[in-house]
């Protein structure tokens, strides 16, 4: 009877432990494909578009310029499809993404949502349009040369010619009187 419950014991043990290993894999995260430097690039890429999305909701919202409206709307749509692409490379590399804009970009929409009108319309295409796209460009023409993996680097150059659109469009709107 001992031996039965000796091989009882071994046989419960060994139907366990694949339970065990299995329930430790699912509760640890997957660790990166990627390096350090392009799991930051990774994540200021999408930090990127959940700002502009952000802020195109908050024109459309505050603005009452058709203008401002319509480009706010072409921000929406073209940072969210570039954050899908930006979480379909996070996700086939191990990449944890941030779940909002960082904490500058927090506080200017802050800034934007106590404005109203005209001067709502001038400070978001100046900084949501202009600035920040200048600074994106920036940062992706440099994170396409320092990336060390290929679809990180792909993504940046794929990301490019539409910030640099944005920045076109966002520049011409800027520098244009807003009209009421």
């Amino acid at each position: 009877m001992n031996t039965f419950r000796i091989a009882g014991a071994f046989l419960a043990a060994a139907l366990c432990a694949p339970l065990a290993a299995s329930a430790q894999t699912m509760n640890t995260p997957a660790k990166s494909a990627l390096n350090k430097a392009d799991q930051q690039i990774v994540i200021g890429m999408a930090r990127a578009n959940m700002a502009e999305i952000e802020a195109g909701k908050l024109a459309l919202a505050n603005s009452q310029n058709a203008d401002v409206k319509a480009f706010a709307q072409h921000m929406i749509d073209d940072h969210t499809r570039a954050l899908g692409d930006v979480s379909t490379l996070a996700q086939n590399k191990g990449v944890t993404l941030p779940t909002g804009p960082d904490a500058k970009h927090k506080a200017m929409a802050a800034r934007l949502a106590k404005l109203k009108g005209e001067t709502f319309d001038r400070a978001y295409m100046a900084q949501a349009g202009v600035n920040d796209h200048q600074q994106v460009h920036a940062a992706l023409k440099k994170d396409e040369a320092r990336a060390k993996d290929a679809d990180v680097k792909a993504l940046a150059a794929k990301l490019l010619p539409t910030v640099e659109q944005h920045l076109e469009l966002a520049s011409g709107k800027a520098a244009a009187p807003v009209a009421k």
